[in-house]
């Protein structure tokens, strides 16, 4: 399709409304009228109308005392949709049920998409009076965590290099990696073991253990982690949280086709 045809079939109308929803997110879970005119760079007329139109098919809803907006069930129920439809995630579900029931700890299961870590399954015990602030749909810089690093591990070097020319290292603990030797030395030892463990280089007191899912073609399209308050296992906690970890991760790699079965030395 030519460029004259592209511009006669766009609608200008329904770009606004979708950056109307993807306004919203974790930080922003519920804006005025008035921060989304200025957001967006539109007149409040045209905002209003288009969030009444949202606000008639449940794409967004109305507070009736504060008048502000929020995201609808409408994409709750579409979003549950595609969960349903997403083969990792429904694949991964059961043996990240299984690795959290046998751990007592917190899993996570993420991707990398559009250039960040994207959490798209959580297991957590709500007895837990810990709560880890990362739930699915949360969105990370590349390298975070235990996540980012495993994820970037088998990308080509010139991708890492773009990656992190892109969203620099920055730290966030006293034992953030902001140097790129470094990193890149980390990236190589999760190559070479197949999994790292992660203490305290994202948040102070969190650590982790995460390692990756491949396809049937051998590629790595996710990771599966365990996180943990850092004071509360030992030497020989990490090495059966790393072990498990590894032992779910290459399960549902399995599952998604991969045959080759990668020996960590543990």
């Amino acid at each position: 399709m030519d460029r004259d045809k592209e511009e006669a079939f766009y609608n200008r109308s329904l770009e606004r409304a979708l950056q109307i929803l993807i306004t919203f997110n974790n930080e922003r879970l519920s804006l005025t009228l008035a921060q989304l005119s200025e957001s967006l760079s539109l007149p409040r007329a045209t905002v209003l109308r288009l969030c009444s139109t949202l606000v008639k098919y449940g794409f967004l809803k109305q507070d009736t005392e504060s008048k502000r907006y929020s995201l609808g069930l409408k994409l709750f129920e579409l979003g549950s949709i595609v969960f349903d439809s997403f083969s990792l995630r429904k694949t991964a579900s059961p043996y990240l049920g299984q690795m959290h029931e046998k751990i007592g700890k917190t899993t996570f299961l993420g991707i990398l998409d559009n250039d960040e870590v994207l959490y798209i399954d959580k297991r957590e015990d709500p007895r837990n009076p810990i709560s880890f602030t990362s739930k699915i749909g949360t969105r990370r810089p590349p390298y975070w965590g235990m996540l980012g690093p495993v994820l970037m591990a088998y990308l080509p070097d010139n991708e890492i290099q773009r990656l992190l020319q892109k969203t620099p290292l920055i730290a966030t603990t006293r034992k953030s990696i902001t140097n790129k030797g470094d990193f890149f030395k980390l990236l190589h030892r999760i190559r070479e073991q197949g999994y790292v463990i992660d203490i305290e280089t994202a948040i102070e007191g969190i650590g982790g253990a995460a390692a990756p899912i491949r396809d049937f073609t051998g590629k790595v399209i996710a990771c599966i982690g365990i996180a943990f308050i850092a004071s509360s296992v030992d030497q020989k906690d990490l090495k059966n949280i790393a072990k498990e970890v590894t032992r779910t991760a290459q399960a549902i790699s399995k599952e998604m086709g991969y045959l080759e079965e990668r020996k960590p030395s543990l």
